[in-house]
């Protein structure tokens, strides 16, 4: 018994050690379980070759025939045996790296516990990509969008179609895709702008545990009814209408209980699309699909916690005048959670529907709502930096009385501080008609692009600035404005962040719903007179300015202390002739492990090339003195020196996996 416990004792120690001996030979962080794996092998098929070598060991006698036993010669052949298998299996390890790196295989207990996860995952994927073949997108994903405007439509159609077909998830990547006018063309945008959410209701007792859970209380201590019938249903929940216990009417939004698991699937699916896309197909690296999927990915995690939403509508709401006819819903935050949010209820209709209210205002009321709309939305963004993303019409309910009440708070942007200060710099030039600072302005916002023509873009936003000044009058369509904008910073190549991104889109979006409220409006002085106000208010206002400055003189301060002494210092050495520049190449530290790594790898290959070479020579050499009686050396030494320059080799090849992105 004790040495059956000591045998496997002395494995268990062989297969850590050359675990262990594994990872520090080949030099990066190959994973555990592979370097197991290597100790294993070179423990298990050690064992018999070494006994098959054993074997052979007895040499003949050339004399008299007798079989002759060289100690010498059996340590050396034991020693480069188990040198060659441990040899060929960290060439095991580095193949494994090349076909599957460390780390995107699951681990052990994933796999004993994570299998029906696994298994949900492929049966949605194959489901996906089912889809896909049926409706004849195989090639699209390959070559994108080519062909004919025939063609087009039609990939566009079945791309539209196709997303309904895949759930929430996929529609609201289309309905996304569909506000992206700088990367899709116009075919693919008009056909995106149709796919809707809308879903088949589900019974209420499938979403009782879940308003159990977000309430934290039974449901009668809450409500006096609520309708089991929905009001609205989509695919990430349902809308039903309730009283509160003290008579109040409300709303309760309930998310469905397999939402979340069924888009954390679809997402991970999609991150493995974008990053398959991402290698194979030019069209999805030239768009940037890799960051728009996290994006996307990233925003609709957002949604998905109605807490955020909750936020966001309280950020909008705290934003609103409150002179101004528009409002939002009062929040009751202390009925809602990550899935289930409560709010007043509101009688109106869509803004899209309400043609009768809107006939029933003079057209002067109906300029000051749009016009009061426009400025709550530029005083959103240049001021706060908290905007709604997404105010189209079927998101602005009119009342009666003719106030309005904005919805759908789980499309928010947020602009920084300097992005709020360039964005107003830039509106407020184009209102001037300054186009040499409204260029400077959106090179700020947006950043330098490759190869921009500092001039070309001048005279874009000229031209573009005294074409929409004739529109005033009438004598120009109205509308336009900011999607010619975003049409402009396409043509000149700009990378348009996404939040940045966010801010021109819903300027874009604002102005169709401003025409639905006033069509016959002249949204371009209406621009100027509003925006201005605005804008000059932010940049110029004296407390705001002073704050600017006092700010920048206390971060600047020290500098400004040291100045003239250090100004009085370079002239002293200029009048005597001693000034001089010292310039370091690889003064930082990223600089200089780069340059270390690369002539590292360097010598490395030269001298795993020039090792080879030398021990090939070595191993042909048919003469030389002897180790032992019956061992010559060159041989012996070949050997060893090919090992060798295999293992520098293999250094070379693993550590190009990791340096490509590989974990």
């Amino acid at each position: 018994m004790f040495t059956a416990l000591a045998s496997v004792a002395l494995v268990v120690v062989s297969v850590a050690a050359l675990a262990l001996l594994a990872r520090r030979t080949l030099g990066v962080p190959v994973g555990w379980v592979r370097a197991i794996v290597v100790g294993i092998g070179v423990v298990g098929f050690g064992a018999p070759i070494l006994s098959f070598v054993a074997d052979r060991l007895h040499l003949v006698d050339s004399e008299n025939g007798s079989r002759l036993f060289d100690p010498a010669a059996a340590t050396l052949l034991a020693v480069l045996t188990v040198a060659w298998i441990f040899l060929f299996g960290l060439l095991a390890v580095v193949v494994l790296e090349a076909v599957a790196p460390s780390g995107s295989l699951p681990g052990p207990m994933s796999l004993i516990f994570g299998w029906r996860a696994r298994r949900r995952k492929a049966r949605r994927y194959g489901q996906i990509m089912t889809i896909l073949v049926r409706h004849g997108l195989s090639r699209f994903l390959r070559l994108g969008a080519r062909g004919t405007d025939a063609d087009q439509r039609r990939t566009a159609r079945s791309l539209r179609r196709a997303l309904e077909e895949g759930g929430v998830t996929f529609v609201k990547l289309g309905q996304t895709l569909s506000t992206r006018s700088e990367l899709l063309s116009r075919v693919y945008i008009e056909e995106l702008s149709r796919l809707q959410s809308d879903a088949q209701a589900v019974g209420f007792e499938s979403l009782e545990g879940t308003l159990l859970d977000g309430l934290d209380r039974p449901i009668e201590e809450v409500f006096s009814r609520i309708d089991h019938e929905p009001l609205a249903a989509a695919s990430v929940g349902q809308v039903h209408a309730a009283t509160l216990m003290d008579g109040t009417e409300v709303v309760v939004k309930i998310q469905r209980p397999t939402a979340r698991r069924q888009i954390a699937i679809d997402l991970d699916i999609l991150a493995g699309l974008s990053a398959r896309l991402q290698r194979v197909a030019p069209w999805a690296r030239a768009i940037g699909i890799d960051s728009l999927v996290s994006g996307f990915a990233a925003s609709l995690q957002e949604e998905l916690d109605y807490d955020v939403e909750l936020d966001n509508a309280l950020a909008i709401g705290s934003t609103l005048d409150e002179s101004s006819p528009y409002s939002i819903p009062r929040m009751y935050s202390d009925f809602s959670s990550p899935m289930v949010l409560v709010m007043e209820k509101i009688d109106g209709v869509p803004l899209t529907r309400a043609g009768s209210i809107l006939a029933r205002m003079s057209d002067e009321h109906r300029a000051d709502l749009a016009s009061d709309l426009l400025e709550q939305m530029l005083r959103q963004m240049i001021v706060s930096g908290v905007f709604h993303a997404d105010l189209h019409g079927g998101n602005v309910l009119m009342r009666e009385d003719g106030t309005v009440v904005l919805l759908d708070f789980g499309s928010v942007g947020r602009l920084d501080d300097v992005s709020r200060m360039s964005l107003g710099l830039f509106l407020h030039a184009v209102d001037s008609e300054d186009s040499l600072i409204a260029a400077d302005a959106l090179i700020e916002l947006l950043g330098r692009p490759d190869g921009l023509e500092e001039r070309r873009l001048e005279r874009s936003l000229g031209e573009l600035m005294v074409r929409y000044r004739g529109s005033v009058g009438g004598s120009r369509s109205n509308s336009g404005l900011f999607g010619d904008l975003i049409s402009l910073v396409i043509r000149q190549k700009f990378t348009i962040p996404p939040q940045i991104a966010a801010a021109f889109r819903a300027l874009a979006t604002v102005e169709g719903t401003l025409t639905l409220i006033a069509p016959d409006l002249d949204l371009i002085a209406v621009a100027r007179e509003r925006g201005r106000a605005v804008m000059v208010g932010r940049l110029f206002d004296r407390s705001f300015v002073r704050s600017q400055l006092e700010s920048q003189m206390a971060a600047n301060l020290p500098l400004l202390r040291r100045m003239p002494r250090k100004l009085g210092k370079i002239v002293d050495q200029v009048e005597e002739g001693r000034f001089t520049v010292g310039v370091r190449i690889f003064e930082d530290r990223s600089d200089r492990q780069f340059i270390a790594r690369l002539a590292q790898e360097f010598m490395l290959s030269v001298l795993a090339g020039t090792g080879s070479i030398g021990s090939i020579l070595l191993l042909l050499s048919t003469d030389g003195p002897q180790l032992t009686s019956t061992v010559p050396l060159y041989p012996v030494l070949g050997t060893a020196l090919l090992f060798v320059s295999f293992v520098l080799g293999l250094r070379v090849v693993v550590r190009s996996f990791f340096d490509s992105g590989h974990p």
